[in-house]
């Protein structure tokens, strides 16, 4: 913007300035009609409280500026879609294009009435905006929606367009209408009692104390969706066939581990048995050898004493005849001796 257009739009700010003194000054002084808020001798003081000022934007002074200033809009907008609304920008910019019936070229989605999920489907692939309403029935539009995308013969047609990347953003955020009003619904189910409108503005007491009531129901829920999410799952794998023989051969598998266990188990007891007999074996040897050795101790003691009784009996046997033999010779001796005398 140039400094010549600043002046101009300060000297035009002025000049309303002076025109609302004048009105003012120079005009009755009571309005000619009856006010809601005060009476009808407040004019003067009114004016007072009020400026006038130019209604153009000296930021964008001709239409090619604005023009150029819409155009880096969208382009930022190209980038991040997700953090600005399209139609509104769009609109705007035809605004500044000087474009007549705006709203039949970009229909908007409040001007939308409740269409069945085929006709939905049906507009989102044209390009034509869609609008979930709080009482449909979000499950069955969710599930018609969600199909089509899922498609094959839908997905191969609409790959081929050009705007294949706006039609998908389109449909999932439209499918995120109706899971909002789903999730809505459901919380609703959880309390027992209706919530309030979307756009109803509460006091804040009640926002207060309400929002506590939802945080509660809304553990509830997600509780009870993580309950059914996993008994579908379960179910889902119940019914593959593929992660059926799956959890078969894992069976088998657990079945051949577990037999070998049993086996590992049945041979350490056995081997604890070989063991325990071999000790026993080898204490039993023990025993008889020990009885033996025993035994044979008591043999030869008792064998020597025999011995030492037997020699002792010889040795006295031969004293006994020698003495015998002896005294036969003393005999013997004696008769001679006296046969000599006579």
């Amino acid at each position: 913007m140039s400094a010549i257009h600043k002046r101009i739009y300060a000297a035009m700010k002025q000049e309303f300035k002076l025109l609302k003194v004048i009105i003012r000054d120079y005009t009755p002084t009571e309005y000619s009609y009856e006010p809601e808020v005060g009476n009808r001798r407040a004019k003067q003081s009114d004016y007072d409280n009020v400026d006038v000022i130019p209604v153009s934007d000296p930021n964008a002074a001709t239409m090619s500026q604005k023009v150029v200033q819409y155009q880096a809009v969208m382009q930022m907008a190209a980038q991040s879609p997700q953090i600005y609304d399209q139609v509104e920008l769009n609109k705007q910019m035809l605004e500044v294009l000087g474009v007549k019936n705006i709203n039949k070229l970009i229909p908007s989605s409040d001007d939308q009435t409740p269409k069945d999920p085929v006709s939905e489907n049906m507009n989102i692939i044209n390009g034509k905006p869609v609008k979930a309403f709080i009482y449909q029935d979000h499950q069955a539009h969710i599930q018609v929606h969600m199909t089509a995308m899922q498609d094959p013969k839908i997905l191969q047609m609409v790959g081929q367009n050009p705007q294949a990347g706006a039609i998908q953003a389109a449909a999932m955020a439209h499918i995120n209408e109706h899971v909002a009003f789903e999730y809505r619904k459901q919380l609703e189910e959880q309390l027992g009692v209706p919530l309030p409108k979307p756009d109803e503005t509460l006091p804040e007491d009640i926002e207060f104390e309400l929002s506590k009531v939802m945080a509660e129901a809304a553990k509830k829920l997600a509780a009870k969706s993580a309950s059914e999410v996993q008994q579908e799952q379960v179910q889902q794998q119940q019914q593959d066939p593929i992660l059926q023989m799956q959890q078969q051969e894992l069976q088998l598998k657990a079945q051949e581990v577990q037999i070998k266990a049993q086996k590992t188990q049945a041979d350490i007891q056995l081997d604890q048995a070989k063991l325990e007999l071999e000790k026993v074996k080898i204490e039993s040897q023990e025993r008889i050898e020990g009885a033996r050795i025993g035994a044979k101790t008591v043999f030869d003691k008792e064998k020597l004493q025999a011995d030492q009784l037997a020699e002792g009996t010889r040795l006295g046997m031969e004293n006994i005849y020698k003495n015998k033999d002896l005294e036969i010779r003393n005999q013997k001796t004696r008769k001679n001796t006296d046969q000599l005398k006579e």
